[in-house]
């Protein structure tokens, strides 16, 4: 058994302050690349449904053997050169194609993180570690998805992180964001209709945090989707038909609604 414990005695009760969250996401809105925002989101609305799912990844036996192994996930996604030589087609080749055509580091995220914790208090315990594992896999997630960094992207894959990890913060983000991005620069493309499908998606499929990430990386991109039930966004593509058709760059939405 780890000597982590699950719950610190020292953390407070779950959080539940909208206004707060409310705050932060306008904050977020007017520059998505300020990701310290969501942190701040997630803090105000975490429910206790994360708490429960965390607990029984951190209680089971696979949880047990990743959490106590004291593997930093950063230290893995950030090793490009070992994962490139990985076989091509494999989740980590992919995943390596994507971080660097993005000019992203698992590293850079939890930069991020230390700006909203340095306000806060970590305190080291199973629900801090999961919440870590969550953060960390963000990125994985766009890859096995197949969701884009747009900003309709974003909401798919944290619609789908939702539905996984029940963090009320995440879904609030999706939710909102997807109306936000439908009232202000796509009323005719099915925005919100995306962000429920990758809900849907996130709860038909495998947990992906509660997977073994380095032993992920070396799966064929296409089995490991298929493995972890991971369907097709089909809707999210058509979203973006529906703005190109308009006139609209789904890469460059909130440049429209500027």
């Amino acid at each position: 058994m780890s000597a982590v414990p699950f719950h610190h005695p020292d953390r407070p009760a779950d959080e539940f302050r909208p206004f707060k969250a409310w705050h932060h996401f306008r904050k977020l809105i007017a520059d998505k690349e300020d990701t310290e925002q969501v942190f701040h989101i997630i803090a105000a609305l975490r429910g206790r449904k994360f708490r429960t799912i965390a607990g029984k990844f951190w209680h089971s036996e696979k949880g047990q053997r990743i959490l106590a192994s004291n593997q930093r996930l950063i230290d893995v996604l950030d090793d490009h050169d070992s994962i490139k030589k990985l076989p091509a087609g494999t989740v980590g080749r992919a995943y390596v194609d994507f971080m660097e055509r993005e000019g992203l580091s698992a590293a850079g995220l939890e930069a991020e993180y230390e700006k909203f914790t340095d306000a806060g208090v970590r305190f080291e315990d199973g629900i801090d570690r999961y919440g870590d594992r969550l953060r960390d896999t963000h990125d994985v997630l766009h890859v096995l998805t197949g969701y884009g960094r747009d900003a309709l992207g974003e909401q798919c894959v944290l619609a789908f992180t939702y539905a996984q990890n029940r963090n009320l913060g995440v879904g609030f983000i999706a939710y909102a964001g997807g109306f936000e991005l439908k009232r202000r620069v796509a009323p005719s493309a099915p925005i919100m209709a995306a962000v429920r499908e990758g809900h849907r998606i996130g709860k038909a499929a495998q947990n992906i945090v509660h997977e073994d990430i380095a032993e992920l990386l070396k799966e064929p991109l296409v089995d490991a989707r298929k493995r972890l039930g991971i369907a097709e966004p089909v809707i999210y593509r058509k979203a973006h038909e529906t703005m190109r058709s308009c006139g609209v760059d789904p890469y460059n939405l909130l440049a429209v609604a500027a």
